[in-house]
């Protein structure tokens, strides 16, 4: 699904000799400075402060995911970058060299739960982010039957979500995602209601489709294992109010297998890391 844009996220594309901004590499996708969050509280004087003093950096083309305790604030911030949340103070800027003359960056998000509209059959639930993001008609399907394909769902076009497994919907969500050829794609653990043996094949799947789509991804999950076996980096996330205290690079090739040793072993020492600042915090 495509997001909406929040007036305060400031999205920059590049021209050729055009100064940056120095905290803005040519090869960024999306950077956040000192960014925090704060919800209002009935009755209260202060406001609560979810997200605090966040910073990092994704950049073009990399898979990215932001490890945290469940409540924590990552799906709040995961919405900021969509621009579906504002924020208090700090900065989010999304750059792109998108070729999509005077196109701002095109932000594709898969939920925890499909969101699919179960009264359209598959084709128009794709057919609906298609026409959101003004997508030429004439390009419509070729894009739903690339994209289909690309999950294993060829063939499934006239098909109604109800009608599917949980994970063939999850699919489908991928591919809608996908269909409007995304510079960004935001995942919010979107394998957590699936059970683990479709979960795991999910993730071997998802590898195999971002070879071929190639956005940048910034993946939210409190699954440290999934995060490891997926990603190039990983942004650890503490509570109580949110803070990034670790970034930590994955320097494994792919292809990847879940059962590889260096990937448990590199679970563990995260494992160790996290649960003593959790345990700090609490």
């Amino acid at each position: 699904m495509s997001a909406y844009r929040a007036d305060n996220v400031r999205h920059i594309r590049a021209s050729a000799g055009e100064p940056m901004r120095q905290s803005v590499v040519a090869s960024s996708a999306i950077t956040i400075d000192k960014l925090t969050k704060r919800f209002p509280l009935p009755g209260a004087e202060e406001n609560f402060v979810v997200l605090q003093d966040i910073s990092l950096g994704v950049d073009e083309g990399k898979f990215v995911s932001i490890v945290g305790p469940s409540g924590c604030g990552k799906s709040t911030l995961l919405n900021v970058i969509a621009g579906i949340e504002t924020y208090d103070a700090g900065s989010v800027i999304i750059h792109t060299g998108s070729t999509r003359a005077g196109a701002e960056p095109r932000i594709g998000y898969v939920f925890q739960s499909p969101r699919l509209l179960n009264w359209l059959t598959v084709e128009n639930n794709l057919h609906f982010v298609l026409e959101a993001q003004k997508v030429p008609r004439q390009r419509w399907r070729e894009l739903v039957a690339r994209n289909l394909e690309m999950v294993g769902l060829a063939g499934q076009e006239r098909n109604y979500p109800l009608n599917l497994s949980g994970g063939m919907q999850q699919r489908v969500a991928i591919a809608r995602a996908l269909a409007i050829e995304p510079d960004i794609l935001l995942m919010d653990e979107p394998f957590s209601h699936l059970d683990a043996i479709t979960a795991r094949k999910m993730r071997l799947d998802l590898m195999e489709i971002l070879q071929r789509a190639k956005p940048t991804i910034l993946f939210v999950t409190h699954d440290l294992s999934e995060a490891v076996f997926l990603s190039d980096s990983i942004y650890m996330m503490s509570t109580k109010p949110a803070r990034i205290f670790k970034r930590v690079s994955i320097d494994i090739p792919r292809p990847r297998r879940p059962e590889d040793t260096v990937i448990l072993d590199l679970e563990k020492t995260l494992v160790r890391d996290f649960f003593s600042v959790v345990e700090a915090n609490d």
